[in-house]
């Protein structure tokens, strides 16, 4: 009898969870707006940037890869450097106009004033607190590095001299975010805890993490707001009103083994998160309710970084050399257009 019971507790268990599985599915999105990329590399690609003309970017990746387009993203070319070690990995690429700058490993700096057509290496210093991750151009002359240890330094003059914005490192992160007015958000690498800077504080504000799940990734929306990405398929946004306090978790698939590693904003109000296994989710309401692009999920790739330039400008990067494009006209028209 006992044995009984036991079967009809497991049987009832099972119907709960097939049920729950079937309540959490995610809608589907009503068209898919992102086109596969051929690139001409199976490296890892790490970072996408465009100069002042929209027309006219720049791919880095593993294995010293650099890759332009001169149309806007549908096709690349290769570009070959003189590096002493071909294997350096190219981290982070940003434009400001036709100045732009590479950051990587081992201890890599590269420069160009030309809109990339020429490209020289500047020297940094072997005291230099970790390696550099993550490079903003900011103006004429003007960037911002941070390194994977959290240190933070500024040059004016076109890196002849850099300025530490922040006296201590944080430790070793797993990623960094900065904002578009110089706030920065590091997660630590075993994401057990994050740390935010903004200019004029003299070191990194750690904070430990909201709930038993390892961060996975952060960043920050156009108004400040910070997301924030958990292990197992979570998302959760901070209060925009009290930037200390953290609105409730969602998850926008329950039924799912993959995990969410990258977000952006196209406007405002539209977001999109990248993840593992092909997936991507979009939320038209600022992270209420989420969707699903189905129509992506035959790409063999973890989505890991999705970019938005401007609304209609926008890519995601994923392993072994996937890239997708952000193509606006090839959303369906809506019925009442194609009456």
């Amino acid at each position: 009898m006992g044995i009984v019971k036991n079967w009809q507790r497991i049987f009832a268990l099972l119907i709960v969870v097939l049920l729950c599985i079937g309540c959490s599915k995610v809608p589907s999105t009503s068209y898919n707006p992102w086109e596969i990329i051929s690139v001409p590399t199976d490296a890892k690609l790490l970072d996408i940037a465009f100069t002042n003309n929209p027309q006219h970017g720049f791919l880095v990746g593993s294995n010293a890869t650099l890759l332009e387009t001169n149309d806007g993203g549908n096709t690349w070319e290769p570009l070959t450097l003189a590096l002493d070690d071909p294997r350096s990995r190219f981290d982070s690429v940003s434009f400001a106009d036709q100045e732009g700058w590479i950051v990587g490993e081992p201890s890599l700096l590269l420069h160009t004033t030309d809109e990339g057509r020429s490209w020289s290496r500047i020297p940094l210093n072997e005291k230099l607190p970790g390696s550099p991750i993550a490079i903003k151009a900011l103006g004429n002359n003007t960037a911002e590095m941070a390194t994977d240890v959290g240190a933070i330094y500024k040059t004016t003059d076109g890196g002849k001299n850099w300025k530490a914005q922040v006296e201590a490192a944080v430790g070793v992160v797993r990623n960094m975010e900065r904002s578009a007015d110089g706030k920065y958000v590091a997660v630590s690498a075993k994401g057990s805890f994050y740390s935010t800077w903004e200019p004029g504080q003299n070191a990194w504000v750690p904070h430990n993490r909201n709930s038993s799940r390892r961060v996975e990734n952060m960043g920050f929306s156009e108004n400040g707001q910070l997301w924030l990405l958990a292990r197992g398929g979570q998302v959760q946004f901070s209060d925009p009103t009290k930037p200390e306090e953290w609105q409730e978790a969602q998850s926008p698939e329950l039924a799912t083994s993959w995990g969410l590693l990258d977000l952006a904003y196209r406007t405002p109000n539209e977001i999109w998160i990248g993840g593992g296994s092909g997936n991507l989710l979009r939320s038209a309401d600022g992270g209420k309710t989420w969707e699903k692009d189905r129509a992506v999920e035959s790409v063999a790739a973890n989505l890991y970084k999705v970019v938005f330039f401007q609304p209609d400008q926008g890519f995601v990067i994923g392993d072994r050399g996937v890239l997708l494009k952000y193509q606006p006209n090839l959303e369906k028209a809506s019925p009442a257009e194609s009456a």
